[in-house]
């Protein structure tokens, strides 16, 4: 008698080209099957986009759960993840979190031998649906360049988790001050003269000596921007500034402020300024 034949997992979008570091996107049609159990070395967010029943092997038992389109689970690196039954094909954005990423956010705050998550079989929570959607989404439009937009997005779900899914939550220092005024420049310095490399936030903080999420958190104080938007506002000012020599062809341009494709500059300069960059030169 043969082996039954394996049903396919059919993933529609991965960040893995686009060089993610620390947060992993897939987004994937889940088909109707049963699935072993495993354990993972990341924290696994999964966010249904469609209503299934899927069963779960609970101490010998299989325990059924009815998910709606916008609820998730989340499973903490390192603990075993239960054997499941998916009794029909689903849509699912998959998130995972290195633990040293959720680490790098609370490391100014607490003890980081002291962070667990607690694993949850079903919730809801607005936010972190939201923020799925909108790497899935930027995932899909920027490519590449949408590596400054994930390492954002990981340091704020870092936050999130913390706050409201784990066993010792961390108490936010005071960062109404911002950064010291020697830091920002030094931070804004940065920055500027490296808009045609991939500029990560990971390198930006690093850069000042501070980690990702305290390092985010004082910017915005001192800016009333994210890292990445203060990027995005940066290469969209150095584009107008070279789109007044006509002599420079557009694709140029696009790599000099650090895009990867024409496209996805035409597209956020548009977001920025009403117009697109061939429109703006001719209107000069």
């Amino acid at each position: 008698m043969s082996a039954p034949e394996i049903p396919q997992h059919l993933h529609l979008l991965s960040s893995d080209a686009a060089g993610w570091d620390g947060l992993h996107l897939i987004y994937e049609l889940e088909p109707a099957d049963e699935m072993p159990e495993i354990n993972l070395h990341q924290h696994f967010i999964v966010i249904c986009q469609d209503n299934v029943r899927v069963g779960w092997l609970l101490n010998g038992r299989w325990q059924y759960i009815d998910y709606t389109a916008g609820d998730m689970m989340i499973f903490p690196a390192n603990q075993l993840l239960p054997r499941a039954q998916v009794e029909s094909e689903v849509g699912l954005i998959e998130l995972f979190l290195e633990p040293e990423t959720l680490a790098r956010a609370v490391r100014e705050y607490i003890d980081v031998d002291k962070i667990e998550l607690v694993p949850h079989l079903q919730l809801r929570d607005p936010l972190i649906q939201q923020m799925g959607m909108a790497l899935k989404t930027e995932l899909e439009i920027g490519k590449a360049d949408s590596k400054l937009y994930a390492d954002s997005m990981s340091t704020a779900l870092s936050a999130h988790l913390l706050r409201r899914y784990a066993s010792h939550k961390p108490q936010n220092q005071n960062c109404n001050n911002g950064l010291p005024k020697y830091k920002l420049n030094a931070a804004i310095d940065y920055i500027n003269a490296h808009l045609d490399q991939n500029l990560t936030l990971d390198k930006i903080a690093a850069s000042v000596y501070l980690s990702s999420h305290y390092f985010a958190s004082l910017f915005k104080q001192s800016t009333g921007m994210t890292p990445y938007q203060y990027v995005t506002k940066c290469r969209i000012e150095k584009a107008k500034q070279l789109l007044r020599k006509h002599d420079l062809p557009l694709v140029e341009i696009c790599q000099q402020v650090g895009f990867q494709n024409q496209s996805h500059f035409t597209r956020v300069f548009r977001q920025h300024t009403a117009t697109t960059p061939k429109a703006y030169r001719d209107g000069i």
